[in-house]
């Protein structure tokens, strides 16, 4: 009986969509996470009277098909990219990107990976980091006898060296954006990577081509609504549920079949 295989694909495919809810809850409180949701596709038809097939020789045709579907399937978890609310840290190197595009970051085989996880630090030598360790790209370095660092709204950042009274320019914080941002590669740790579907990487400045830009002291916090999941995770659950009933009347129909004499 073919209903037992298609619920059984229906149980699956909520399966699969409680693991992504229950992902999204976890990374409630994640820095610039962004939520993803499941999206499903019916699977192949079993074509048993084909629509428009002659019934006569006198070229009546049948006005719709007899076809019996397969099942559903899980056919890609997309990122929804909307901008998250920010938070005020009061950390001077702290940044939130308000807007368009992703922070740079040189992974330590070379690769370039993408994030909107702004919380950065400075390491042994005064170089601009993540949260991991990886350097900030393009590279700056802050003194360790500087004070007062600020990083403006177009990426530059500035501080008091020494015993100046004047900022110096220590360097500028570029911003990438993607023609397909739901195409990145999620690689953990916050981290992004640039795929042939997401498209090249497109550079500038903040606040200029279209790219968003900066606040600091602010860090953007996931674009997760808890009302939102819970309501779709009842959804998913009672999805399954149903599934389930139905591999039991399915159970029952066949196990009545058994017992006819």
């Amino acid at each position: 009986m073919k209903a037992l295989y298609i619920a059984s694909t229906g149980m699956s495919a909520q399966e699969r969509n409680v693991e992504v809810i229950s992902n999204n809850i976890a990374n409630m409180r994640t820095t610039g996470y962004k939520r993803q949701r499941a999206e499903f596709q019916d699977l192949l038809y079993q074509q048993v009277t084909r629509a428009g097939s002659q019934t006569s020789t006198n070229g009546t045709m049948v006005p719709a098909g007899l076809e019996i579907g397969s099942g559903v399937r899980t056919v890609s978890t997309p990122r929804v990219m909307s901008q998250g609310s920010v938070n005020m840290t009061e950390r001077e190197l702290d940044v939130a990107i308000r807007g368009e595009g992703f922070f740079m970051i040189q992974l330590p085989d070379g690769r370039t990976a993408y994030t909107r996880d702004g919380s950065f630090e400075r390491d042994a030598d005064g170089t601009l980091v993540n949260s991991s360790g990886y350097n900030v790209n393009p590279g700056i370095n802050i003194p360790g006898n500087a004070r007062g660092v600020s990083i403006s709204a177009d990426g530059t950042v500035e501080a008091y060296v020494g015993t100046d009274t004047i900022p110096t320019q220590l360097g500028q914080l570029q911003l990438a954006r993607f023609v397909n941002k739901s195409g990145l590669e999620s690689m953990g740790d916050n981290l992004f990577l640039e795929t042939a579907a997401s498209g090249p990487a497109q550079v500038s400045v903040p606040n200029a081509d279209g790219a968003g830009d900066l606040l600091q002291n602010y860090l953007e916090l996931a674009n997760v609504n808890s009302v939102t999941e819970i309501a779709d995770l009842i959804a998913a659950q009672r999805a399954y549920e149903m599934n389930a009933r139905v591999i039991s009347g399915a159970d029952q129909m066949m196990q009545a079949t058994s017992q006819l004499r």
